[in-house]
């Protein structure tokens, strides 16, 4: 986890708190929303994510889907534009780690994630 941490630090701007708590939504709205068997090796690849998650405490709510990441991000904090690069950022390096099988699978399987990674 630290090394996508540092990686958001850098390319996206936010401090190391917000990039913690942003990369564990992402990750738990993909746990949440995607296909299990397909974001468990997405996560097994990714040593940290399941603290990272559990830290960050995704809740689905009243509002689903990718608006409802969008809305938690927000509410943590970020803008449109850190949200997008954190979301490329943290897609990026999983697929690094876990390979496309597994992220494209994910991906392809929760309606409109994919315009935005």
């Amino acid at each position: 986890m630290n090394e996508l941490i540092e990686r958001i630090v850098a390319n996206v701007g936010l401090d190391t708190g917000a990039a913690e708590k942003a990369v564990g939504l992402i990750l738990g709205f993909l746990k949440a929303e995607g296909p299990a068997d397909e974001v468990a090796k997405l996560l097994a690849a990714l040593p940290g994510a399941d603290d990272a998650v559990a830290a960050a405490g995704y809740k689905g709510g009243f509002m689903p889907g990718v608006m409802g990441l969008g809305s938690q991000l927000m509410g943590a904090g970020l803008g449109m534009g850190e949200t997008s690069g954190v979301s490329k950022e943290t897609i990026r390096f999983a697929r690094e780690k876990a390979g496309d099988g597994p992220i494209d699978a994910v991906v392809a399987s929760i309606p409109g994630l994919g315009q935005f990674v």
